[in-house]
């Protein structure tokens, strides 16, 4: 009798977006090469890890408490946070090349030593996060995708949130930001359905941004395009 050695396979997954964008700066190339790795949170991807094993939170991050931005974009918004935060480890994932190459940029600057990053599909690092890990999560500017054919691509469905809402501590609080009035509307429906409950009690809850918050280079622009940005709380229950 023969038992079979095959892993499992990775599934099929749609990925919907940029990988990279204009030519790297040699700074920047010299950033992915010599930085990269070392801050890789564990085995993630489907070759490195076949078998889906959870990483280990607590010996990577020293037992703090875990937060985790989603689509960290050119990732100040990340550094400012492991900055203000250094009792906490924060978990960075960004498929977009080269913001992880600016964010590795501003690593360096800042000297900050409480943060990982997963440079590829959130989805991937949602199979190995283990469970109710993860005590606050930043959604910031995602990926508007404005035309109603391409809704099911945003980040606000169920593929996403539902291993995301697997993934967080009973009562960690989600943050999203976005400046899409049609993004708010389908966050306010579709979060609830995952275990998540809005938090805001009046206007100034969601028109007022976090006390921590630090603008991104996506929120000016939206400012100086007259969009206005919408800032979310919500509880994983």
């Amino acid at each position: 009798m023969t038992t079979s050695n095959k892993h499992p396979r990775a599934p099929w997954r749609n990925f919907y977006g940029r990988i990279r964008g204009k030519t790297l700066r040699p700074s920047q190339e010299a950033y992915l090469s010599e930085d990269l790795d070392a801050l890789s949170p564990g085995p993630v991807d489907w070759d490195q890890n076949p078998e889906r094993a959870p990483l280990d939170l607590a010996a990577l991050f020293d037992g703090r408490p875990v937060w985790l931005e989603i689509g960290f974009g050119g990732g100040e918004h990340l550094v400012h946070q492991a900055a203000r935060n250094p009792e906490i480890g924060l978990i960075g994932c960004e498929p977009f090349l080269n913001g992880v190459a600016m964010l590795l940029g501003k690593i360096r600057a800042a000297g900050v030593t409480n943060l990982a990053v997963h440079p590829g599909d959130a989805r991937d690092l949602f199979d190995v996060l283990p469970e109710r890990s993860v005590a606050k999560a930043f959604l910031l500017y995602p990926d508007p995708w404005p035309k109603k054919k391409h809704h099911r691509r945003r980040f606000v469905t169920a593929e996403h949130l539902e291993p995301l809402a697997r993934a967080m501590c009973p009562g960690a609080e989600l943050r999203v930001a976005t400046d899409i009035p049609d993004y708010v509307r389908q966050t306010l429906v579709e979060l609830p359905k995952c275990g998540f409950e809005w938090q805001a009690q009046r206007p100034q809850d969601w028109r007022v941004p976090w006390p921590d918050w630090l603008s991104t280079r996506y929120e000016k622009k939206a400012l100086r395009e007259g969009r206005t940005p919408h800032y979310l709380t919500f509880r994983r229950v």
